[in-house]
């Protein structure tokens, strides 16, 4: 009984690192993929805010990487339910690019129910168009 009882104290010690690592997981992600290249889109600025009334509250503001990932977008507070938008400012991505855009800005509108999982908005754009859904 002692050994079945060391073994299981043993599992909880080794176990309690990976749940302290997906506790502090940031809650939202976003990634962004140029479909008429195949590639991601870096140096986008993609905004987070968070509706409030009739308006919205700016919460956070960061730039894709290399590989057109923002892995933390919800800023370093509690997180809480609600409605929220990112906005994916594009203009500047397609102008450097020399490339015409129909769309300057690219804003996505989605609530969050349970702040104990994680939301990723990916993006797949072109120049006249994108799509995107809840990833994971």
């Amino acid at each position: 009984m002692k050994k079945y009882l060391s073994a299981l104290t043993l599992a909880a010690m080794l176990a309690a690192p990976t749940a302290v690592m997906a506790a502090g997981k940031n809650l939202l992600s976003a990634h962004i993929l140029n479909q008429q290249t195949g590639k991601p889109a870096p140096g986008v600025e993609v905004t987070l805010e968070q509706k409030q009334g009739n308006g919205w509250k700016m919460l956070n503001t960061a730039t894709t990487d290399a590989d057109g990932r923002i892995k933390a977008l919800y800023p370093d507070q509690t997180p809480v339910a609600g409605d929220y938008r990112v906005v994916f400012k594009t203009a500047k991505y397609f102008s450097e690019q020399k490339q015409e855009s129909f769309f300057p800005e690219i804003p996505v509108e989605f609530h969050i129910s349970s702040t104990e999982e994680h939301y990723h908005i990916p993006l797949l754009l072109s120049q006249y168009g994108y799509s995107t859904y809840r990833g994971s």
